[in-house]
C-alpha cells in the first residue's frame, strides 16, 4: 500500500513537470518576444526622452522643470512596454493581482518611508519653483553655495571653498532660503565712523560723492548717508548703494572697493577714523612702610 501511495506521488510529480515543460516550450516565443518588446521600449524611452529635452530646452528655462519631466516621461514608456510585455505572456490575471497586491504593500512602504517619500514630493515641488534654479547662489540651512543638482531626494549646493553640502529637499521647503541669483540689484551697506571734531555735513556730502562715483547708481537707486549712534570715540555712520550681485562675492568685492575709496577720500581730507584707544597708566602711588606704618 506505502510502495503504491509513492509511485501514485511520483507519477503525479513527473506529469506536473512534464506539463510545466510543456507549457514553458509552448511560450518560450511569446516570452522572447516579449522581453525584445520590453528592451525595445528602454531604448524608445531614451529616444524620446532626448528628442523630448531638445524640444523644450527651447521653451522651459529652468534646468530641474526640464529634466524632471524628461524622466517622467521616459518612466512612463516603459512603464507601458512593460504592461504590454506582460499581455503577450497572458499574465493579465497576475498583473490584476499584482496589482491589487501593490496597494496594500505601497501603503506599508509609505508608512515606513515618510521621510522619503516627503523629500520626494518636496523635490517634486522645488522641480516646478520658479524661485530657486540649477546654477543659482542661495543661503539656506546655515549653509550657502550654488546649485548643482535638484533631484527627488536632495538638493547639491557647492561652496565658496570648493565642498559639496547635500540638503534634503523636505529642509529647503520648511526652512527659508535666500537666493542672491533671482535679483540682479541688491543694495550694500557700509558702517563707518568719524571723530567728534569733524565736519559732520562735510563728511556726508564727501562720502556720497565717492560712493557715487565708484557705483553708479540707476533709476530711483540713490546712495544713502545716516548718522546712527554717538559712540565712545567717533560718530557712526551708515551708508548704503545698490550694485551688481547675483552672488556673496559680489556683496564682498563691493564692499572692500567702498571701504578703500572712503579710507583714501577721507585722508585727503585729514578726516579722522577713530579707534578704540586704550591708555596704561604705569605711575606707582603705593608706599610702602617697611615699619608697618
Amino acid at each position: 500500500m506505502q510502495d503504491f501511495n509513492i509511485q501514485d506521488s511520483l507519477e503525479g510529480i513527473t506529469e506536473k513537470l512534464g506539463g510545466w515543460l510543456d507549457s514553458l516550450i509552448l511560450n518560450l516565443p511569446n516570452f522572447l518576444l516579449a522581453v525584445i518588446v520590453f528592451i525595445i521600449f528602454i531604448f524608445i524611452a531614451k529616444y524620446i526622452g532626448k528628442i523630448f529635452e531638445r524640444i523644450t530646452r527651447k521653451y522651459i528655462s529652468q534646468d530641474s522643470i526640464r529634466l524632471m519631466t524628461v524622466k517622467v516621461i521616459k518612466a512612463i514608456v516603459i512603464l507601458i512596454g512593460f504592461f504590454i510585455a506582460l499581455g503577450l505572456l497572458n499574465l493579465d490575471k497576475v498583473l490584476t493581482s499584482v496589482l491589487a497586491g501593490a496597494g496594500v504593500v505601497g501603503l506599508a512602504i509609505g508608512l515606513a518611508l515618510q521621510g522619503t517619500l516627503n523629500n520626494t514630493f518636496s523635490g517634486l515641488i522645488l522641480s516646478f519653483l520658479p524661485e530657486l534654479q540649477i546654477g543659482d547662489w542661495v543661503e539656506t540651512n546655515g549653509f550657502a553655495g550654488t546649485v548643482t543638482e535638484i533631484n527627488l531626494r536632495n538638493i547639491v549646493i557647492k561652496q565658496s571653498d570648493n565642498n559639496y553640502v547635500v540638503i534634503p529637499n523636505s529642509k529647503i521647503v520648511e526652512e527659508p532660503f535666500k537666493n542672491f541669483t533671482r535679483t540682479s540689484r541688491s543694495r550694500v551697506e557700509v558702517n563707518c565712523g568719524v571723530g567728534y571734531e569733524s565736519d559732520l555735513e562735510m563728511v556726508r556730502d564727501l562720502t556720497l560723492q565717492v560712493i557715487g562715483d565708484k557705483f553708479p547708481q540707476r533709476g530711483n537707486e540713490e546712495v544713502e548717508f545716516m548718522y546712527n549712534e554717538f559712540g565712545d570715540s567717533s560718530i557712526n555712520f551708515m551708508v548704503r548703494f545698490w550694485i551688481d550681485a547675483t552672488k556673496n562675492r559680489d556683496f564682498l568685492v563691493a564692499r572692500n572697493e567702498a571701504i578703500i575709496a572712503i579710507k583714501k577720500a577721507y585722508d585727503g581730507k585729514d578726516i579722522n577714523i577713530p579707534f578704540p584707544i586704550r591708555t596704561i597708566d604705569f605711575s606707582n602711588k603705593l608706599s610702602l612702610n617697611k615699619n608697618g606704618e
